[in-house]
């Protein structure tokens, strides 16, 4: 098993604010951003396609790289957007108060 980092979501997560504050030509975040919301969800519909390739493929090593983009494109589809990880966290913590099928069914009644 690899060495465990003490990098986290929210350190990714304060780098791409840090990058969106650059000029576009030393920030791929920043060119993203540039190019719009549409893109850059865009992007993070491709990141979701590959990384379910790479379960279907079962290959690990390119999961793990596959969802290091993933996670990295909602981040800047999330700052895009005004949306701070805390607060998609704050939804995730109010589900968790109810079993996972009861919150299933209490969205699909709306």
């Amino acid at each position: 098993m690899p060495a465990m980092t003490s990098f986290t979501v929210h350190d990714l997560e304060r780098r791409v604010q840090q990058r969106a504050e650059m000029r576009a030509d030393g920030s791929y975040t920043r060119q993203l951003l540039d190019r719009g919301v549409e893109y850059c969800a865009k992007k993070l519909g491709e990141e979701a396609i590959e990384t379910v390739l790479a379960a279907v493929a079962e290959d690990r090593g390119r999961l793990i790289a596959e969802t290091a983009d993933l996670i990295y494109h909602l981040l800047v589809v999330l700052n895009a957007r005004g949306i701070a990880l805390a607060e998609v966290e704050a939804a995730l913590a109010e589900r968790t108060r109810q079993t996972g099928l009861a919150e299933k069914l209490s969205r699909n009644r709306g």
